[in-house]
């Protein structure tokens, strides 16, 4: 079994930055992709920005250049730093995990979710 324990959410004013953070517990497991999602009321999760095992990023078209996704294996942990920050990035931030266990299975965890209101 793995958690994730998001952190860093919160209210910044239109322009501002925040920095997400996202730790991985658990026991007997390795994970392959990191990434981060967003849902903002009365719409779909969407995917953000992504990260793999090797640092292969992706980002969502409309946080190219704003957003920045990183990770620190030996912590178990992603982060997504987020710089000129707009009214339509407020949203429930989720990160996700792609994990293998010891056994090759795979599984997916989804951390409780941070809220990030941006104020114009």
């Amino acid at each position: 079994q793995v958690q994730l324990v998001e952190s860093g959410g919160g209210l910044v004013q239109a322009g501002g930055s925040l920095r997400l953070s996202c730790v991985a517990s658990g026991s007997r497991f390795s994970i392959n992709f990191m990434g981060w999602y967003r849902q903002a009321p009365g719409k779909q999760r969407e995917l953000v920005a992504g990260i793999s095992s090797g640092g292969t990023r992706n980002y969502a078209n409309s946080v190219k250049g704003r957003f920045t996704i990183s990770r620190d294996n030996a912590k178990n942990t992603v982060y997504l730093q987020m710089n000129s920050l707009k009214p339509e990035d407020t949203a429930v931030y989720y990160c996700n995990a792609d994990v293998i266990a010891l056994s090759g299975s795979r599984y997916g965890y989804w951390g409780q979710g941070t809220q990030v209101t941006v104020s114009s």
